[in-house]
């Protein structure tokens, strides 16, 4: 391939372009076809989610005005005045639903202080609903300024909905601004000129743009959503950046080592190319084992990560080798003096990794037992770790305007701020059995002592199809919410509704969602890993005929993700250090971060694994003994490897300063894998292992011989007389 791109350069080239442009204008024409509430989740919640469905019912967005007085009670004439012009200004403006008041339902607190007026948004989805909450929440503040010695204020789905748009596209715009400088500016320090520092990040930009366009050309097929994009860009712009660093310095390295431009694109073709094919068919493998979650949010990240890796892949196998052709030494174009004479002048990088690799060389039993203790320590608290699907109040930042509200409602009417929603489907939902049967489903349901009104009943008897909403005690995602939620669904929903002939009755909601999810990433979880070790393993089995360095390869990757799961847990859940990245423990780490964190690292984590270990294997079939061909890998790949970690270990981070929770513990539990894989795992536990098992690194037992062969070619040797020159080169390159 890089043959064929370097001889047919304007081809590849302008090829390139013409598929990056042609793909972004067909996915722009095409649009994105995102996710159903159905596809989503999975258990009752899809059950009941298919039941609205197909009878063409739109839950609409529920929201809720508080009204709350210090002084004064809801039965105090200057109250109910108050409250009633939150509900004439709230129709006024056309955009709500059914209003109810708080003298109609009863949504009084016990100290009579606070009351809940609960109406809907007017909208077909969700979408509309939160294109019409706007006029809503005006007139509510507008209540609000005329009396402000009461708290009037509102919150509910569509007003919750309309500030996770907006934070969402305010989150993704800054990292895109800040992901795509940070890695430039970190390319610029390791090859000390502007061309060469441009090339990788133009390339992983287009490749996310190209991707991007397919994503939402075959969305028609397989849904999409937003959560999918911004792991696209997340992973889309690490790994391109990282595959095009690969090859890239592997063919200056070879320019300096006295090859002509043909032969080191050659060699960096044959071997950083080879390592990027195997890196990037790792990832896709990985990612692919997301499709046994059976949730469509899981397979719309899969497909999305799947498509920017290949995109980058092709870009750096292709049109990267057809610019290297084209530019030629002119890529060290646009030398920055202070940066280019610090790496070229310097051997600080190459003492710093020889100071870690001599000791690991000389005792690697010491430091592999001293790697593996603390690499044990960071993960031990995973054994503790909570999953739940966080809610809104987890979800943003503390200091949030609708989180305080959500909480006032929450201290002044006690219970999951969302209800849970039993869908009923009959034969005949207005019959005499079943009207007495959503009768006795409500007052069973609150005598309980686990759920508490008020309760609402909806009945659509065109459709057959009955909505009864329950509030339970509990946060909505704690054990108290978990174990009403059981109630509801095991004894008084088969004690009423389900007794009737034909009769569906499924329980939503956030906490049945929440539940449901769990249970269902559960039971995916062994599946998937399976999956993925199993292919991870075959594919470094092949890639380099070993036993020993697939075995070793899955052991440090699970040893990696370990610590990852660890530090999640302890910053996240337990709230260690959460003030650092300014944001607080909330007791539970988001349901899908663990699986979706193990899939994504075990492909990335072979970047770094596949590319040292390739150096390693090179050198050893040159004729260099094991121990010194371990040296000679580690030392010639550090500085490759450091800059490479510190690019993705930044545009993780950058995921770590967003808002919202999810995005921090994705960005955090990422960036602290790659920096312990291409710090504690590469430089000390690799070679401490390697040099241990010796030749037995190489070991493949005869049953195994007729596995095909993916190696790649041993590079040239470099031309007589540039001995000197290339070992110089070497080291400066380190640095």
């Amino acid at each position: 391939m890089g043959a064929w791109s370097a001889r047919h350069r304007k081809t590849a080239v302008f090829g390139w372009l013409l598929f990056v442009v042609l793909a972004a204008y067909l996915g722009g024409v095409h649009g994105a076809t995102k996710v159903t509430d159905a596809e989503q989740m999975p258990g009752q919640v899809a059950q009941a989610a298919k039941i609205l469905d197909d009878a063409g019912i739109k839950s609409p967005a529920g929201e809720t005005v508080l009204v709350q007085s210090r002084t004064l009670t809801a039965d105090d004439p200057s109250f109910k005045a108050v409250v009633e012009q939150v509900g004439a200004a709230v129709r006024a403006t056309g955009k709500a639903g059914e209003l109810h008041s708080p003298y109609e339902t009863g949504a009084v607190s016990g100290d009579k202080h606070s009351a809940l007026i609960q109406f809907t948004v007017k909208g077909e989805d969700r979408e509309t609903a939160v294109a019409n909450v706007p006029a809503v929440m005006d007139a509510v503040t507008a209540v609000q300024k005329q009396h402000p010695e009461l708290l009037v204020e509102e919150f509910g789905e569509a007003s919750a909905g309309k500030w996770f748009n907006e934070q969402f596209s305010d989150d993704f715009a800054r990292a895109e601004w800040t992901a795509v400088p940070l890695a430039l500016g970190i390319l610029l320090v390791a090859f000390g000129a502007l061309v060469a520092a441009v090339l990788p990040v133009v390339l992983a930009l287009t490749a996310f743009v190209a991707a991007s366009g397919l994503v939402a050309l075959s969305s028609g097929l397989l849904h999409t959503s937003n959560d999918a994009s911004s792991v696209m860009l997340l992973v889309g712009l690490a790994v391109g950046v990282d595959y095009c660093l690969f090859y890239l310095r592997r063919e200056r390295e070879e320019r300096a080592a006295g090859h002509d431009a043909e032969t080191a694109l050659r060699i960096a073709a044959a071997t950083s190319g080879r390592a990027v094919l195997v890196s990037g068919i790792t990832v896709v493998v990985a990612m692919a084992g997301m499709f046994l979650t059976g949730i469509a949010t899981f397979k719309a990240m899969s497909f999305a990560t799947i498509l920017v890796v290949i995109t980058a892949v092709l870009g750096s196998l292709t049109v990267l080798p057809a610019l290297l052709s084209l530019l030629g030494d002119r890529v060290e174009k646009g030398r920055i003096p202070f940066l280019h004479r610090l790496r070229r002048g310097t051997n600080e990088g190459s003492r710093f990794w020889n100071a870690v690799l001599t000791p690991v060389l000389r005792h690697p039993l010491a430091a592999a037992g001293l790697a593996t203790a603390v690499l044990l320590a960071i993960a031990a608290p995973m054994l503790t770790m909570h999953t739940a699907n966080l809610t809104f109040q987890q979800q943003l930042p503390k200091d949030n305007t609708l989180v305080a509200v959500s909480q006032r409602i929450q201290d002044a009417f006690p219970g999951s701020p969302s209800p849970a929603t039993v869908v009923v489907r009959a034969k005949d939902i207005s019959s005499p059995e079943m009207t007495q049967a959503l009768a006795d489903l409500q007052s069973e349901a609150l005598a309980t002592g686990r759920m508490h009104g008020p309760t609402s009943l909806t009945v659509h008897a065109a459709q057959n199809v009955a909505t009864v909403d329950i509030p339970l005690y509990g946060t909505g995602n704690d054990t108290a919410s978990a174990e009403a939620l059981k109630v509801l669904r095991e004894q008084v929903v088969p004690a009423t509704v389900g007794r009737i002939a034909g009769a569906e009755a499924p329980v939503t909601g956030s906490t049945a969602s929440s539940v449901d999810f769990n249970k269902q990433m559960s039971g995916s979880m062994l599946p998937v890993f399976g999956f993925v070790v199993a292919f991870a393993f075959l594919l470094m089995l092949c890639s380099f005929r070993s036993l020993s360095i697939a075995v070793t390869a899955v052991l440090l990757n699970l040893l990696s993700v370990g610590a990852a799961y660890g530090v999640l847990t302890l910053v996240f859940q337990h709230g260690i250090g959460a003030s650092l990245i300014g944001t607080d423990g909330v007791g539970a780490v988001e349901s899908w971060i663990p699986l979706f964190l193990f899939v994504i690292l075990f492909g990335l984590s072979m970047d770094y694994h596949v590319f040292v270990v390739s150096r390693i294997k090179e050198a050893y079939d040159r004729g260099l003994p094991t121990g010194a061909a371990v040296a000679h890998g580690i030392r010639t790949t550090a500085g490759v490897v450091t800059s490479a970690a510190v690019i993705m270990v930044g545009v993780f981070a950058v995921f770590g300063t967003l808002s919202m929770q999810v995005m921090k513990q994705m960005g955090v539990g990422l960036a602290v894998a790659v920096l312990i894989d291409a710090t504690v795992i590469r430089a000390v536990l690799l070679p401490a292992v390697m040099s241990l098992l010796g030749d037995r690194n190489w070991y493949l037992p005869r049953w195994l011989h007729w596995l095909p062969r993916l190696e790649g070619e041993t590079p040239a040797a470099a031309p007589a007389g540039t001995g000197a020159h290339r070992g110089r080169d070497e080291h400066e390159l380190v640095g």
